[in-house]
């Protein structure tokens, strides 16, 4: 969406940094979003957003005027809020949204990790054509699940610009885990720049909104502790590569606003509550872009959902949150004081931050952000690094800096002799990966281990969430299902080009991955790129396994680290055409896209 509003120039020289990063304290349409309207212990004041619960809904798709950083912005508001209106549903009821289309392009709604009809999915090309200006388009389907999650637009960059909000469905019977107070805590990221602008900024320079490039103080640092000549190989190495190991995420606070329940940092979202009470927060990530590290200094987080999911409760001190994924959390604060919700973003260029808290209007201190992380071999060459074979013990600590790219190449193509390559999987690369200038790096034998929680928070000192931990209560839900066929698929790109893909082709270019109807298949995902990608396959559950092949987790959207290599079964019962893609937005209209096709 083009207005006077959203231009599309750089950041407006008035702003200081400061204001960009905290924003405006009344920023945005409201100070303090997000608490359920149901039930009654849930309301924290009279700024509440609007929740809809029942069977019916109208919905209204129009631009709406927000401020977030002192510069006037026009947004895409659903029923004139940013996020859109909290919708309650009942799992097995039947619901209807009437969805009115006010703005002067195509628009769309796709209600992520719902199971639902082909074409109530809301994909336009792919399982309806979309809604046109001036239409209303009706929505109905049964409601065949509980828990957390959320909608979002799936038309151009709409999700950037506020086409988001939350959905909650209550169990058919009562909630497993019991709660005081409940509160979705939803996290977006705002640019005040046009968002065609940036994705026009990153395919001409990938690094633009990255401002934690290595310096000159750190390469001396490197080379007093590792030796000049080691120092300068680990540059010549990155630099041949034409790769950075500080490439965390492609749009940065540099020009990212981050909000927390359409809240920026300095207006503070608060949730209230009562010493001793159990406090449920339903963390969603409905950023366009972003990864947080989300953690609450004086409380300890006990997950308690994953993707709308049950799982066995785990206690942790912090999590990483990847782009659409929800995670539902209990805190058990026992003090009369306040408590800040921390959201950091994974390369440590802003935050989204909130306030727990007995009263309206306490505050307590705001963490400093941890260092930038730095990628090591481990997010490089996967299993090679990992210490799995003679001689390679605490590859996974440093980046090997002494490693020149003719040894690096070596080990890549199996060369390295008398290595143990027992316990490595080796992955099966298509032909399109070859000679491709939108395929920058191959990774051999990628990492199978889900216990990572990823740079930047390996050895913080903190409890960690990672897959390993996960485990859905009841387990799978095919448990007798055998596995009639692998389907194995590479996330590819070239980061320089700004090229993302599977397999080296393009979205564009690509041809329908054919999931046969009623057979019950493993997807093998292995990251082939230095990016975390949040991929997630519309329609159907992907059911995690172990790296022994056993059930982990059930979720709708699955990150895979780089250089790692993923498993999941997928039953395919829903017939139709489905989308398929990571869900970092600029990464998904730059290519890494696919059809499914159930038939």
């Amino acid at each position: 969406m083009k207005s006077k509003f959203n231009h599309g120039g750089m950041l407006p020289p008035v702003l200081s940094r400061r204001r960009f990063v905290q924003g405006l304290a009344m920023g945005g349409t409201a100070a303090m979003l997000g608490a359920l309207a149901e039930p009654a212990w849930a309301l924290t004041g009279p700024d509440q957003p609007r929740v809809l619960s029942g069977t019916e809904f109208n919905l209204e798709i129009a631009e709406l005027p927000v401020n977030y950083t002192g510069a006037a912005r026009l947004a895409v508001a659903v029923n004139g809020q940013v996020p859109g209106p909290l919708l309650r549903w009942r799992e097995g009821t039947t619901v209807t949204l009437h969805v009115t289309n006010r703005l002067r392009e195509p628009t769309s709604i796709h209600w992520h990790g719902i199971l639902l009809p082909a074409g109530m999915d809301g994909v336009p090309g792919i399982s309806f054509p979309g809604i046109a200006p001036g239409e209303i388009f009706t929505y109905r389907f049964p409601v065949r699940q509980s828990g957390t999650y959320w909608y979002h637009s799936h038309s151009g960059f709409q999700e950037q610009t506020g086409l988001y909000g939350s959905l909650v469905i209550e169990p058919a019977s009562s909630e497993r885990v019991a709660a005081d107070r409940d509160y979705v805590v939803m996290l977006n990221d705002w640019t005040d720049l046009d968002p065609e602008r940036i994705f026009a900024i990153l395919k001409k320079q990938s690094d633009y909104f990255n401002f934690n490039e290595l310096t000159v103080p750190d390469f001396m640092r490197d080379a007093s502790a590792l030796g000049l000549k080691a120092a300068l190989q680990a540059r010549a190495m990155w630099n041949q590569m034409r790769m950075s190991p500080r490439d965390a995420i492609d749009v940065s606070g540099f020009t990212y606003t981050y909000l927390m329940n359409g809240a920026t940092p300095a207006a503070n979202w608060t949730g209230l509550f009562q010493p001793g009470e159990r406090v449920r927060l339903r963390f969603i990530n409905g950023s366009a872009n972003s990864y947080f590290d989300v953690r609450i200094p004086g409380l300890k987080l006990t997950v308690v959902a994953a993707d709308g999911q049950d799982v066995e409760p785990v206690t942790v001190d912090e999590f990483r949150i990847a782009a659409a994924e929800t995670y539902d959390v209990i805190v058990e604060p026992t003090r009369d004081r306040a408590y800040t919700v921390f959201a950091q973003s994974i390369d440590r260029s802003g935050y989204a931050r909130g306030t727990l808290a007995p009263k309206p209007g306490m505050g307590a201190d705001i963490p400093a952000m941890d260092p930038v992380p730095t990628l090591t071999m481990v997010d490089m060459m996967g299993a090679m690094a990992q210490g799995g074979g003679h001689g390679m013990s605490g590859m996974n600590h440093g980046a090997m800096p002494g490693m020149d790219m003719a040894s690096m190449s070596g080990m890549q193509h199996g060369g390295m002799s008398g290595m143990d390559m027992s316990g490595m999987v080796k992955a099966h690369h298509a032909r399109t990966e070859y000679d491709n200038p939108g395929v920058d790096m191959h990774v051999d034998y990628p990492r199978t281990n889900l216990d990572d929680p990823g740079a930047g928070l390996r050895e913080n000192g903190r409890k960690v969430l990672t897959y390993a931990d996960l485990h859905t209560i009841g387990g799978s839900l095919y448990p007798h299902e055998p596995v009639t066929n692998d389907i194995e698929l590479h996330l590819t790109g070239n980061m320089a080009r700004f090229i993302w893909s599977f397999d080296g082709v393009i979205f564009s270019k690509a041809k329908p991955v054919h999931f046969p109807a009623g057979e019950h298949l493993r997807v093998i995902l292995c990251n082939d790129t230095m990016m975390n990608h949040p991929i997630h396959l519309h329609g159907m559950w992907s059911e995690i396994e172990s790296p022994n092949g056993e059930f982990q987790v059930r979720k709708h959207t699955v990150n895979v680290q780089p250089a790692q290599r993923v498993t999941y079964r997928v039953n395919a019962d829903a017939l139709g055409r489905w989308a398929y893609h990571c869900h970092l937005l600029y990464h998904m209209h730059a290519g890494m896209f696919r059809q499914v096709v159930v038939a």
